[in-house]
């Protein structure tokens, strides 16, 4: 436990050296955070997940459990990342092949993406937006939108509470 350095770590995390952990956060097992990687105050990073190093992530975020956060990824305040949600960083992956750039996908503050849900990269999931379980993102999403199905399409539109507006 790093409960002296302001955040909880369980014994079977691994955090490399050189990782900033806000105050308030909790890290649970079988998470890997790679050293460069920035944690905001008071985020929630669930069993199982993993996050690169030039990841950054704002306040209040919620990583639930099995999600990889790739290079590239900037989370602002108050995302929820459902479980198994997945993001990519590359357009054309090659076994061996090293990115040369990196895309920027943006979450931005308090969007929720679904569990089970893909986001291609470079991509920005808007202000309050929600993300549908299951949902194939490939374009980006704007603020307050639902977004549902393969390939995502608009299904409403939604208030910061997360409720979908008539």
């Amino acid at each position: 436990c790093h409960c002296m350095s302001g955040y909880f770590q369980h014994s079977l995390a691994v955090v490399e050296p050189g990782v900033a952990i806000g105050k308030g956060t909790r890290i649970w097992a079988f998470a890997h955070i790679v050293k460069g990687a920035v944690i905001g105050e008071d985020c929630n990073i669930c069993d199982h997940t993993f996050i690169e190093g030039q990841v950054r992530m704002g306040d209040r975020v919620t990583i639930k459990c099995g999600v990889f956060l790739w290079d590239g990824l900037r989370l602002e305040d108050d995302v929820f990342v459902g479980p198994a949600a997945v993001f990519t960083n590359d357009l054309r992956p090659r076994s061996r092949k090293q990115l040369e750039d990196t895309y920027q996908t943006v979450l931005k503050e308090g969007c929720t993406v679904g569990a089970n849900s893909t986001t291609l990269p470079g991509l920005t999931i808007g202000r309050w937006a929600m993300v549908g379980a299951g949902a194939m993102v490939t374009r980006s999403v704007p603020d307050h939108a639902l977004v549902l199905g393969n390939p995502a399409r608009l299904g409403g539109w939604g208030c910061r509470c997360g409720e979908k507006l008539t």
